[in-house]
């Protein structure tokens, strides 16, 4: 077969692709970029309606108390929670990678809420464990001789769902933690316990050097999953938006389709919270990528 007639065969098989990842990823973007410097009144609005609009989008956006408090959410989700369950996950990941016994079960056990669904799985947080009358959490503490805590009031309700989530995403992280360290030669381990170094030296000498990589992933997909947070903040807020539990894709949403104090729709404003969640995005992997720089391990 001729050079020509393999190129044509190449193309013909990558072409589907190439359209439809031009047609559902690169085309919403550049037109959710374009939107967000016009005054557009419908996300379906032909672009012939839109009016220029400059910066006046971000500037609504940054002087907005919702966005404000929904970026403030943000970054309690994104710090806490990532610390928490990014510390957590890497530290059950190396238990189990110890060569402990039923350590399979335990993996499966500490993976499955996330086989069960978000929806369900939030449920069960909000009416079972944190409801006031008969919760878990609250006969517990009546058990111990203290009154009963409100844990989905205002005051608390954030730390109540950031508490859930990292539940439901402990196990996710910990898979990703465990195939790092099991690609990590078992000759390092091997040398470095016949040379006398303790399981914590070992462990920030060879495994965390070895990780870097692992880590940045794992900070990016933590970042993506913050800003992304829709599902959890709906079924802790089910009726309405409510201070303690809005998030910026919460607000996006308020802003293009209607919501709690939204008088007009701008879709506009919406692609500018969206255009600002992603450059937090790719802020947040350029930086980890430039501290987190892999350097070879020397043995």
């Amino acid at each position: 077969m001729s050079m020509k007639k393999n190129r044509a065969l190449i193309f013909f098989f990558i072409a589907p692709t190439v359209i439809c990842l031009l047609l559902m990823y690169v085309y919403p973007v550049l037109r959710t970029v374009a939107m967000s410097f016009f005054r557009v009144e419908s996300v379906t609005a032909d672009a012939g309606s839109w009016t220029f609009n400059g910066l006046a989008n971000y500037d609504k956006i940054f002087h907005n108390a919702s966005f404000i408090t929904s970026m403030k959410n943000f970054l309690a989700i994104w710090i806490v929670g990532g610390v928490i369950t990014l510390a957590l996950s890497l530290l059950i990941a190396v238990i189990l990678t110890s060569k402990i016994r039923f350590q399979g079960f335990f993996r499966a056990a500490i993976y499955l809420p996330n086989i069960v669904s978000a929806v369900a799985l939030a449920t069960m947080w909000v009416q079972y464990i944190f409801n006031y009358d008969y919760g878990l959490l609250n006969q517990l503490v009546t058990f111990l001789g203290f009154d009963k805590v409100r844990w989905l009031g205002t005051d608390a309700k954030l730390w109540a769902m950031i508490a859930a989530f990292i539940y439901g995403s402990i196990g996710y992280y910990m898979l990703i933690y465990i195939s790092g360290i099991e690609g990590i030669p078992t000759d390092l381990y091997e040398a470095a316990t016949i040379d006398g170094a303790s399981k914590a030296r070992q462990f920030f000498s060879i495994t965390l050097p070895l990780l870097k990589g692992i880590v940045k992933t794992t900070i990016t997909f933590w970042t993506i999953n913050a800003a992304t947070f829709y599902l959890w903040s709906k079924l802790f807020s089910p009726v309405q938006t409510e201070g303690s539990t809005i998030v910026p894709v919460i607000y996006l949403y308020d802003t293009v389709f209607g919501g709690k104090g939204v008088i007009e729709r701008d879709a506009g404003a919406g692609a500018a919270v969206g255009v600002v969640l992603t450059l937090i995005i790719i802020a947040v992997y350029v930086i980890t990528d430039r501290l987190l720089k892999s350097r070879d391990l020397e043995y």
